[in-house]
């Protein structure tokens, strides 16, 4: 196989597996910092014990999540060392502000988080997951910014020629605030706190079932659900910010999108189908002249397609992109109905009396973890054949001595390990879940303590 091929699958396969964690952690770092907040507002103790078992899921998933970030920075060395030259100066200020600003943050407070209950005060341990929430939220912030330089690069020159040139930025905060990179950070945040609060509804709806931890599993479940209901709603503006920054920035990105080729014409919105790519032509249900009125605000104004576009210079997966864009989008409505219909049940009183909407909520923990991947999916293939756009294609972006057979046995190995990690994973996620919060054992053994406490200070002699 073509080692262009093949070093594409790796990064692709190697990032998809660490994007199922980082997004867990962002979005349980707010959730825990709901949970604790409440507990500190109203003194209820099973607030506390729900954020204690929540941390317990924070910290694995942290831990799975930085294990498999690591492989990616030694793919740019070893595949991508064109790339890695190019794009240096700007990774390198971007990856350098993460460490700063970010994993210090996070990971200087991940101790207090994890050990320090019953080593400082309660506000204390409260501004230590403020912290950690915070420090998670500001690692995606520099690395989304680093991707979108790639998707709208702003900000920087071009020093040398050849093989030899790179990018060198002329100005930090237009290369910070690209073109894209506000649209495309608040999406991804909004997508981890999705994925954060549909994995707590679905614990709580599992237990929910099966009548174990019924107080505390109602009370998060609705934290959870309010979440939801926010920001899946907050996701489909987001979404239509995005589609109109492509539309701008990368008009032969939202062709594909859409599989739009003739640029003389209208352009349709799918909400399904297929795309003939040797046709050119899409069947599938659509609304009439919908992408035009998203865009132009009328029915008449033609939308660039892709035939508008020199051949070596547009994506070719046409089909697939469009898939991916789609089942995103399709997601995405779905958690809104999901929520929204969860939501008019708690108004009504009978958010826990329907035993089938809690199984959906138990098995819709996948949704947000597919629509993250997919949504990459479609970002990513649709930036081809660049991987800066309009400036490094990803043909020339390779190494000039890795060879396919080297690169297909270091796949080989990462998808071996990589799936020990991600069962191993499941096994310590589900070991806890079963397990369950410690809400009558929490109870019952501070009980004890102050039994004891109190029984020792009666027989301690006075001095």
């Amino acid at each position: 196989m073509d080692v262009e091929i093949l070093a594409r699958v790796q990064f692709a396969f190697t990032v998809a597996f660490h994007y199922i964690y980082p997004p867990l952690s962002i979005g349980l770092g707010l959730i825990m910092v709901i949970m604790e907040g409440l507990y500190l507002r109203t003194g209820n103790k099973l607030y506390e014990t729900m954020t204690r078992f929540w941390t317990k899921i924070f910290a694995l998933t942290f831990g799975i999540g930085v294990a498999t970030g690591i492989v990616m920075e030694f793919e740019f060395g070893t595949n991508w060392a064109t790339y890695s030259r190019y794009v240096g100066d700007v990774f390198g200020s971007a990856l350098a502000a993460e460490g700063i600003f970010a994993f210090a943050l996070e990971s200087g407070f991940l101790g207090i988080l994890l050990f320090g209950w019953n080593r400082v005060s309660p506000k204390v341990h409260f501004i230590s997951t403020i912290g950690v929430w915070f420090g998670s939220m500001f690692s995606a912030v520099w690395i989304v910014v680093a991707n979108s330089w790639q998707q709208t690069p702003t900000g920087f020159h071009i020093v040398g020629e050849g093989t030899n040139a790179r990018a060198e930025i002329t100005d930090f905060w237009a290369m910070v605030f690209n073109p894209s990179s506000v649209d495309r950070l608040t999406h991804v945040w909004i997508g981890a706190f999705l994925a954060g609060a549909f994995l707590v509804m679905s614990v709580h709806a599992y237990y929910l079932l099966k009548n174990r931890h019924v107080e505390i599993s109602k009370k998060a479940f609705k934290i959870a659900l309010a979440v939801a209901m926010v920001f899946s709603l907050g996701q489909l503006l987001t979404g239509h910010h995005s589609a109109d920054g492509v539309a701008k920035n990368q008009p032969a990105k939202l062709a594909a999108l859409e599989g739009h080729y003739d640029s003389l014409s209208v352009a349709h919105m799918y909400l399904m189908g297929w795309v003939d790519q040797e046709h050119q032509e899409v069947s599938g249900i659509k609304i009439p002249y919908g992408l035009t009125f998203l865009l132009h605000q009328d029915f008449e104004t033609p939308v660039r397609g892709l035939n508008s576009f020199p051949e070596d210079e547009r994506p070719r997966a046409v089909n697939a992109i469009f898939q991916f864009y789609h089942i995103m989008v399709a997601i995405g409505m779905t958690l809104i109905l999901l929520s929204l219909y969860g939501g008019y049940l708690w108004w009504r009183g009978k958010l826990f009396d329907k035993r089938w909407l809690l199984t959906i909520f138990m098995w819709a923990v996948l949704l947000p973890q597919i629509a993250n991947q997919v949504g990459w999916f479609a970002a990513e293939m649709g930036r081809q054949p660049w991987v800066v756009y309009g400036l490094l294609k990803t043909s020339d972006a390779l190494s000039k001595v890795v060879t396919a057979n080297q690169v297909l046995f270091s796949l080989i190995m990462f998808t071996m390990i990589y799936a020990l990690l991600f069962l191993l994973f499941i096994y310590l996620l589900n070991k806890k879940i079963q397990h369950g919060p410690n809400d009558a054992e929490l109870i019952d053994q501070r009980a004890r303590q102050k039994e004891v406490a109190e029984l020792f200070e009666s027989k301690t002699p006075n001095a």
